[in-house]
């Protein structure tokens, strides 16, 4: 038999199946090799270390289904020289291995779906299927549950319904993560960054597709290179319901990257104060929400080196076009801001026409990060003379 190869999602998988997680969610770009690599756990770890299991498969449609993820898996198993025909019934779309049942279904098939009970079930493009068939799916699984998609989608409820789960697992792969990707795909893959920067956001990044009412694109990263340049802080200020936030902005080349380091309410200036402090922070060029100038001037006189952002005739559409002329990453650990800058969207008009004009509400990061680049870069003296 060939030595089996395969990539990290193996390992992902493998970690998984031996946690009390429910659900494990493969995000990515093309040619990660998603499917192929849970296809290979599945046979190679999940059937051979279990007995008597039922193991589903399913896509939305019967075609789909087989002309993808089922030829793989048929292709796996004679590849290392596992198929038999004996054990392929194909009038009802299962293999057998191990004395487990492995059945191919599609969404198309309502008795499948509404059938009997499983073990395992792996979901291939996910994003395909609707909710209530998602809804179906888990209530006859008794075990966990694998789910593998690009995220072409804007909006989907794996992003507001599955990914949110506490029992869940989330991982983003690229092309990157595949190191037996043939050397001309990784070329027509990266030509997209001068092409097609929407697709090379979703095929080549593995992010999430950007809807066209949202204002920024961006890329989560693991963290801020070496070798970027601290820019300042950016601080919006808040108390009882909207918090009190701050990033930190560096910038390479065409790139600024941000990194989230407050997000609370009910922040007296004493909190913020010590909260510099305590992060060795109070020394750093901040710009804060020059509404807030009193509470700037009392963060000042404790020694902190903060002044009030640039502020004049429509500051905020300027400060969102400057952001605009960069590529912006912001780092995994960044919760609050990746769902804001997510979020942060134009309005629409009375006929339902958007306009150039953002959406109010959570802002607070997106704004925080507005004050730390258009304030410096607007007018490059202006912290000249803030303290050190």
């Amino acid at each position: 038999m060939n030595q089996v190869q395969t990539n990290v999602i193996f390992n992902h998988a493998y970690k998984f199946h031996r946690s009390d997680k429910k659900i494990l969610i493969e995000q990515g770009g093309s040619r990660s090799g998603k499917t192929f690599n849970l296809l290979v756990w599945i046979i190679f770890d999940y059937c051979f270390q279990n007995q008597n299991n039922i193991i589903t498969i399913c896509r939305k449609t019967f075609p789909s289904l087989r002309g993808t993820v089922m030829r793989d898996f048929l292709d796996i198993l004679k590849n290392y020289e596992l198929y038999s025909e004996k054990d392929h019934n194909k009038s009802n779309s299962e293999y057998y291995l191990n004395n487990n049942t492995i059945e191919f279904i599609s969404l198309d098939q309502p008795a499948k779906i509404r059938g009997r009970k499983r073990n395992l079930l792996f979901v291939n493009e996910c994003n395909e299927i609707d909710w209530d068939s998602w809804q179906q799916l888990i209530f006859r699984t008794e075990g966990q549950i694998i789910i593998d998609y690009n995220p072409s989608e804007a909006n989907h409820w794996i992003y507001d319904k599955v990914e949110t789960r506490d029992d869940s697992v989330f991982y983003k792969t690229t092309y990157k993560d595949n190191p037996f990707i043939d050397k001309t795909l990784v070329h027509e893959l990266e030509r997209l960054k001068e092409t097609d920067d929407e697709y090379w956001q979703v095929f080549g990044l593995g992010e999430r597709a950007l809807s066209r009412t949202q204002i920024f694109s961006f890329t989560t990263i693991n963290k801020i290179p070496e070798d970027a340049k601290f820019l300042s802080i950016g601080m919006d200020f808040g108390y009882t319901n909207d918090p009190t936030c701050a990033v930190e902005v560096y910038q390479k080349d065409h790139n600024l990257y941000v990194n989230e380091l407050l997000y609370r309410t009910m922040m007296t200036t004493a909190d913020i104060h010590r909260f510099f402090l305590e992060h060795n922070k109070d020394n750093k060029l901040c710009f804060g929400d020059s509404a807030e100038v009193r509470l700037i001037d009392e963060l000042r006189r404790m020694g902190n080196n903060i002044r009030p952002s640039v502020k004049g005739q429509n500051s905020i559409m300027a400060g969102i076009d400057l952001l605009k002329r960069y590529k912006l990453h912001i780092t995994e650990t960044s919760v609050n801001a990746i769902r804001e800058f997510r979020d942060y969207r134009w309005k629409k008009d009375k006929a339902n026409r958007l306009t150039n004009i953002p959406n109010d509400g959570a802002d607070h990061l997106p704004d925080a990060t507005r004050y730390a680049t258009y304030s410096l870069m607007s007018k490059p003296n202006y912290g000249k003379y803030a303290i050190r």
